[in-house]
């Protein structure tokens, strides 16, 4: 019977010990919680360098050469069967989206459009959607769609 008194309270004083401390302090009672810390996931980043697609004759590279308030670089397309585009790129990242202009020459002539990407790890997606009017910029940011089909890849610049 002692025993049985006995278990029951190595039983019952461990399971109070397993409950939160109370306080009492006046006419209230005060719980110490135990504070749980949770890291918030971090943005992408991206640093100076090199991204780049190479695959089946087709080549996109974005050199970022400065990152401050902007992000500068050199962008160059070269796909299978046309004409290269070789130009600079101005623009800034937010909420993983580097948006921005895209100068550049073409056939000898000089252009300009808006181009964006998605910052995803260690790569660069490029986003497509419906142009404005004047061909140049997208109609509505909010409905960029991101292909990866050619993914940018950081990697190390080649001279």
């Amino acid at each position: 019977m002692i025993k049985k008194i006995m278990v029951a309270l190595l039983l019952t004083m461990a399971f109070a010990s397993c409950k939160p401390k109370e306080k009492k302090n006046g006419e209230q009672t005060i719980v110490a919680t135990k504070e749980e810390v949770v890291e918030a996931p971090s943005a992408p980043s991206l640093d100076i360098g090199c991204y780049a697609y190479h695959d089946n004759g087709n080549r996109v590279i974005l050199e970022i050469t400065k990152i401050n308030d902007s992000i500068v670089g050199k962008l160059n397309y070269a796909f299978k069967e046309k004409d290269a585009n070789t130009g600079t790129f101005s623009g800034v990242l937010k909420d993983s989206v580097l948006i921005g202009s895209y100068a550049f020459m073409s056939e000898g002539m000089e252009s300009s459009r808006e181009v964006a990407f998605l910052v995803k790890e260690n790569q660069l997606i490029e986003g497509f959607g419906e142009l404005d009017e004047t061909g140049t910029g997208f109609k509505d940011k909010e409905s960029i769609r991101f292909s990866s089909s050619m993914p940018l890849t950081k990697t190390e610049c080649s001279q």
